[in-house]
């Protein structure tokens, strides 16, 4: 028994250490929610007054956040949260794009507040574009936290780190992987399962370009891997599903694989193999 309460002491005081500069899961997942019910509510606020009250809730809630990692800091939390309310106007203005997008290029839509409540793209894009301001101010472990919170939401995971252009599409959107130094133009369309990664994970190309360039108005249909820090995918491109690239494809590409069709006779039965799944 004193070999436990010892364990537990030392496992107290380590974990005191380790969880000094931690931000609270549970709290940021809280912040990066209100806030987008906040840029999009659901239901209309009683007042002016009382939506002005929730955004000084939101503002106190992140500033709370940012003081747990005030130690990491190179401004006051406070500086911090100033700037990123600041920057809400031109985030507003990019997410309504990208809900216009999806609006406009997905014939199931029938208005944009579906967008809005059920697209889970749309959903991914916005805690995406909420983190990745955060991502830019240098604010530590905070926006990593918000990107893991929508991918849980919604199966699709997109770095903070990643640049983003306007008019964002991404369809259906499970098992999209977006990597951090991704560079998406405007106009890009991705559907689900693409990965946008590296061709290596060594921990020595941290700091290096390791993910690829999609340039504007390029579509990727599903199950596409696009790879490497110097792959670029030139404008106007269209990557076929399941493609599997490593090297630059220049503008207007089409790029895609063809399926092998054999018609099968009688003579062919005795090959057959059925499967049980």
């Amino acid at each position: 028994m004193r070999k436990l309460d010892t364990f537990i002491e030392e496992l107290f005081s380590k974990n005191q250490l380790v969880n000094e500069f931690l931000p609270d899961i549970q709290e940021t997942q809280r912040f990066t929610a209100n806030l987008i019910q906040l840029l999009f509510p659901n239901n209309p606020c009683d007042s002016q007054q009382h939506y002005h009250l929730k955004f000084k809730e939101s503002r106190l809630l992140l500033e709370k956040l940012l003081i747990s990692l005030n130690g990491k800091l190179d401004e006051s939390p406070e500086e911090y949260t100033a700037k990123f309310f600041n920057s809400l106007p031109r985030v507003y203005k990019s997410l309504i794009k990208d809900a216009e997008a999806i609006y406009h290029f997905d014939p199931a839509v029938t208005n944009l507040q579906e967008v809005i409540c059920a697209y889970p793209g749309f959903q991914a894009i916005a805690v995406y574009r909420i983190a990745n301001q955060l991502f830019r101010q240098k604010v530590p472990l905070l926006p990593r936290i918000m990107s893991e919170y929508a991918h849980s939401e919604t199966g699709i995971d997109i770095h903070p780190g990643a640049t983003i252009g306007q008019s964002f599409f991404i369809d259906h959107g499970t098992g999209v992987v977006i990597g951090e130094t991704s560079v998406i133009g405007d106009n890009v369309k991705i559907y689900q399962g693409v990965t946008l990664g590296a061709l290596t994970v060594k921990k020595s190309m941290a700091s290096k370009k390791r993910h690829p360039d999609i340039q504007d108005n390029v579509i990727i249909y599903a199950g596409s891997t696009v790879l490497g820090g110097d792959t670029t995918i030139g404008h106007d491109s269209v990557i076929g599903g399941n493609v599997w690239l490593t090297e630059s494809v220049p503008p207007h590409s089409l790029v895609y694989h063809t399926s092998t069709v054999k018609i099968r006779n009688n003579k062919d039965k005795e090959d057959y193999v059925d499967f049980s799944i």
